[in-house]
């Protein structure tokens, strides 16, 4: 039996998990998609990032599966790098490794939300893109 901690382990043994800084460079030179899956509750509270989409954990790998007929067309692709972003950097991990199962070029930010803001990079507290 795994525990949460032997889960996350092996979940990151295949990302290559980028900074906050990594993950604004990304977004601005290489078009990569930086989705935010943090809880609604969450987003209100702290603010999101400007240049984030919102997908609910709870859909995600439906929207970014490029096959799947309950995809986001605007969102699921194979070739489009993604980067997910919880509030800390665990939850977006196990996230990633999912979606890299999937064929998605996935990976995660170091520190989530918490970090990006704790970096200085740009936040926003109005409502969400959503997707």
């Amino acid at each position: 039996m795994a525990t949460i901690d032997d889960l996350l382990e092996r979940a990151r043994e295949d990302l290559q998990r980028v900074t906050p800084e990594e993950a604004a460079a990304a977004v601005a030179e290489r078009d990569a998609l930086l989705l935010d899956i943090r809880a609604d509750s969450q987003r209100a509270a702290d603010g999101t990032v400007p240049q984030a989409r919102f997908v609910a954990r709870n859909v995600l790998e439906w929207r970014l599966d490029p096959a799947c007929e309950h995809r986001d067309p605007d969102l699921a692709s194979y070739e489009r790098p993604v980067i997910l972003m919880c509030n800390e950097g665990y939850q977006s991990s196990l996230a990633a490794a999912t979606l890299r199962e999937l064929g998605v070029d996935a990976t995660d930010m170091v520190g989530g939300f918490q970090a990006w803001r704790d970096a200085g990079l740009p936040t926003a507290t109005d409502e969400p893109d959503t997707a």
